[in-house]
């Protein structure tokens, strides 16, 4: 029987753990904030994840997505925004990685010197720009929510809090898990160099899923 108007609980939270382990433009930024600036600053890119997950969820529950099906052009502009967000992304990633192979060690700017905002900031634009995830949001929850239920609101809250949990507990793996590989990196240069590189061209290559993206 439905619970607080959730049909298949178990189900949902089965296919969560499956669309979260998955990766993605977001956890790989996460990864290598981490990586590169430790656990404060992975953190703050995690942070901004959550909030952009929640912001999606509230406009899926809103209604957002039949604004988007109704209104072509508004999700190609937002489908090319976001390409060209994950562009500049990995455009940024692949260059970083070709200057640690150019330059020494001791060159390298400290991670201290970098903008503390920025992993916030990137990583909540990164969660915003993509127009496709509010469709899958909104296609996904809806399968779980009970028509019949009186106040289905509740419903997409307790689903919404149970892929934050879930989420959270992910990206604490992998923040923890990038502080470690980044002092292992930090003994090879060039393999360090070449891993940035490789992030950078999975950003591009979201870049490209996206903007050829379509609505079904």
């Amino acid at each position: 029987m439905p619970t607080l108007g959730i049909t298949d609980l178990w189900t949902y939270v089965l296919g969560t753990l499956f669309i979260v382990l998955l990766p993605g433009p977001n956890s790989l930024f996460v990864l290598a904030t981490a990586a590169q600036r430790g656990v404060g600053a992975g953190y703050r890119a995690a942070s901004a994840v959550f909030l952009g997950d929640a912001i999606l969820m509230l406009l899926s529950a809103l209604g957002i997505a039949s604004l988007l099906k109704a209104e072509p052009m508004l999700f190609l502009g937002l489908k090319y925004v976001g390409a060209a967000y994950l562009f500049y992304l990995g455009a940024g990633m692949l260059r970083g990685g070709w200057q640690k192979l150019r330059q020494p060690v001791e060159q390298a700017v400290p991670a201290q010197e970098l903008d503390v905002n920025q992993p916030f900031r990137k990583a909540l634009l990164l969660s915003l720009s993509n127009p496709k995830a509010i469709l899958f949001f909104v296609s996904f929850f809806i399968q779980f929510v009970d028509p019949g239920y009186a106040y289905p609101g509740l419903s997409f809250l307790v689903l919404g809090a149970i892929l934050e949990v879930i989420s959270a507990l992910y990206l604490s793996f992998l923040i923890f898990s990038g502080v470690r590989l980044a002092a292992w990196f930090r003994r090879r240069q060039r393999l360090a160099a070449g891993a940035s590189s490789g992030v950078g061209a999975l950003f591009v290559g979201f870049g490209v899923k996206l903007a050829t993206a379509t609505l079904s």
